[in-house]
């Protein structure tokens, strides 16, 4: 329901839409208003009825699980159905297959995979299936031809508050209705399998076998979360916390182009960074820049015409990794004391934010050296007092997130990008 900007003035205003920083984009915005242009008032009745529509779901008292964050549309008519299907009755949507593992969703999620108590159903939940279906129909084609076929969507049926079940029977990545009939597709999971694979959230886990489903939960079983939230405080098995340093939209007033630096006095040193008398300006990594175990792997170029990801990967040639003085050329640059207040150590842990299962690895980890990070690149920073236990056992951490194991895990959590 959040009104996209530049998606919004790329039907209108196309070079507002290709500014290169969020700040540049909202001066030219106001300059919209400075010259009285009526796309100005265009726009602002636009994000007005964004704005009314989502405060409108969020304070009306209908919504209270799922209209926090960005509001998608469809998870309002969700709850609405909750709301209104009677105790004993049953709910049976078709939907983004999101509800079932954005992090946005899990709350309301939640309410549908615990055990459910005190009905004479003990430990039974109130999910009956998910049945979810990439947007590809064998032998070809797709079952909506105007929607991405990568996109994923599910039949999601729960009851009512008293309508519960045994075990809710579940399928994913399915392409046809027929492969419902394949038993080894068809799972039947309870409230406890939600509860061991993802502890945290109670998501749904995105098991394509029932080989996978014993392999995911044997693990589970053995070896413990990373952070367990159900605990209070939360118990955490590494001295690691996560971090992230700049919001790439909120934050870009702090970046700089490198012609802006040296249009400003800036020079460049070694390392690829920047001086200004005693002041230092470090590389602002991003995660297309990285790749397991490498912080080299790509620089960012600039393709102005591609109006939704002008900032593009171009990968590093060998003869460059060869150099153990190359440095790979970010998009921006960022002041030394901005990264300082986030974190002044000589190197951090970080991972690729955007993945997906369909990649061929989708966890991406690498040690990068103490500079500026984007929010697509997060980061585990040290406990505080750890420092010492974070230098001897981070490699470790490193060594563990870029593993098949590891890997295998992570893909039984992803719906999709």
């Amino acid at each position: 329901m959040k009104l996209q900007q530049v998606e919004w003035f790329a039907e209108r205003r196309p070079e507002i839409a290709r500014a290169a920083r969020a700040s540049d984009r909202k001066r030219m915005i106001a300059a919209l208003e400075q010259a009285d242009d009526a796309l100005w008032t265009e726009y602002l009745n636009a994000r007005e009825i964004a704005e009314t529509a989502t405060r409108v779901a969020r304070e009306c008292g209908e919504y209270p699980l799922l209209s926090g964050g960005d509001v998608n549309l469809y998870t309002l008519f969700i709850e609405r159905a909750q709301a209104l299907v009677r105790p004993g009755g049953i709910v049976g949507l078709l939907t983004p297959s999101g509800i079932a593992a954005d992090k946005s969703a899990a709350e309301f999620f939640r309410t549908l995979t615990l055990p459910v108590t005190g009905q004479g159903s003990e430990g039974e939940t109130r999910l009956a299936g998910l049945f979810d279906f990439e947007n590809r129909h064998n032998p070809g084609g797709s079952y909506f031809p105007d929607v991405d076929s990568r996109f994923k969507f599910c039949t999601l049926i729960f009851g009512g508050a008293e309508r519960t079940f045994e075990k809710a029977r579940c399928a994913f990545y399915l392409h046809d209705i027929a492969e419902l009939a394949d038993g080894d597709r068809v799972l039947a999971l309870s409230a406890a399998d939600f509860a061991a694979v993802n502890p945290n959230t109670g998501g749904a886990p995105i098991f394509r076998s029932k080989r996978d489903a014993e392999i995911t939960t044997a693990i589970y079983r053995r070896q413990p979360v990373l952070v367990d939230r159900r605990e209070t405080p939360p118990k955490k098995v590494w001295p690691v916390r996560y971090c992230t340093m700049f919001h790439m939209t909120n934050d870009s007033r702090l970046f700089k182009r490198h012609d802006e630096l040296e249009n400003d006095g800036w020079y460049p040193v070694e390392h690829n960074r920047y001086k200004k008398g005693e002041a230092t300006a470090v590389p602002l990594y991003e995660g297309k820049m990285v790749q397991m175990y490498d912080h080299r792997a790509a620089n960012v170029i600039m393709n102005a015409s591609n109006v939704h990801r002008p900032a593009q990967q171009e990968a590093v040639s060998l003869a460059h990794h060869r150099d153990p003085k190359f440095c790979p050329a970010p998009q921006f640059w960022v002041e030394q004391p901005e990264v300082a207040r986030v974190y002044a150590g000589q190197w951090v842990l970080g991972f690729k934010e955007i993945t997906a299962p369909t990649n061929e690895r989708s966890m991406i980890a690498c040690l990068a050296p103490g500079v500026g990070f984007g929010n697509k690149l997060p980061l585990w920073l040290p406990e505080n007092g750890s420092e010492k236990r974070y230098a001897s056992s981070a490699t470790l951490l490193l060594a563990n997130l870029n593993s098949f194991p590891f890997d295998f895990i992570v893909r039984q959590k992803l719906q999709g990008q």
